[in-house]
């Protein structure tokens, strides 16, 4: 019946319709993985954000980088601005708009410093002058904020120069200063005392579940799609050679 599909062009055929299918069914697989991450994720950061602040050395040490799992924990931390040793963020923007984020370390009581990340700043954009920025609180302040991990880029996108880098790294900035520094930073949310003008304070993260879960669907219905493909175009070499022969109409055109 369908004695055709044993041929080679046919077999051919199957084997490649199977590896692209097995490819999409691998990628739909990665996708819902990546979909149930983000969740598990999201929903550990949730908890984080639901929490009440903890003393910042309960969560961030000098030896030990902040694990993912204690990124987004509310902490508070009291200390001095370091204004000496400020750094700006390049290329950070909100809603289109161009700015940079302003960083501090707060020197705590122990000796031991907290970068912190006082929030964004809109700027001109031009790169031509040096940001004017609003100048932290003087003597004891009381920050809270959310743990962030240091960034991982490289040197040249984290070392201070000339007060400014492209991501922040708490090993980076410790190198510029004469103290130890925890690991990791602080997205700022509050100050205490509060100082007008102040960097607009750090938003709270993006908690949707993101594509993923679509994309993986969307790479199934190709699995599916392939050999849907594959099934009619047999059917229809099949339906053709059931088909009777067709007969031949011998038109004579008179003299």
């Amino acid at each position: 019946m369908f004695r055709f599909l044993l041929t080679r062009r046919w077999l051919g055929l199957l084997l490649a319709v199977t590896l692209v299918g097995v490819a999409c069914v691998e990628l739909g697989l990665w996708q819902f993985r990546r979909f149930h991450e983000r969740s598990d994720s999201n929903a550990s950061i949730r908890s984080h954000l639901a929490e009440s602040a903890v003393p910042v050395d309960e969560v961030m040490s000098t030896t030990s980088a902040v694990s993912e799992s204690d990124e987004w924990t509310n902490v508070v931390a009291t200390g001095r601005y370091d204004v000496a040793h400020q750094v700006l963020v390049l290329y950070r923007t909100r809603q289109g708009s161009v700015g940079v984020d302003v960083v501090v370390p707060l020197v705590t009581a122990s000796g031991t410093a907290l970068v912190v990340d006082r929030g964004w700043v809109q700027t001109a954009g031009n790169g031509n002058e040096r940001p004017d920025v609003p100048a932290p609180p003087t003597g004891q302040v009381t920050v809270t904020g959310w743990v962030r991990r240091s960034s991982t880029g490289d040197s040249g996108q984290v070392s201070p120069s000339d007060g400014f880098v492209r991501a922040i790294s708490s090993d980076a900035i410790g190198t510029t200063v004469p103290y130890a520094v925890f690991d990791g930073f602080l997205d700022a949310t509050k100050e205490d005392p509060v100082v007008t003008p102040a960097p607009a304070p750090a938003e709270a993260p993006d908690l949707s579940s993101g594509p993923s879960f679509f994309y993986g669907l969307q790479w199934f219905f190709f699995a599916v799609l392939a050999f849907g493909f594959w099934a009619y175009f047999a059917w229809s070499e099949y339906r053709e050679s059931q088909a009777p022969p067709r007969i031949g109409m011998k038109i004579t055109v008179p003299e």
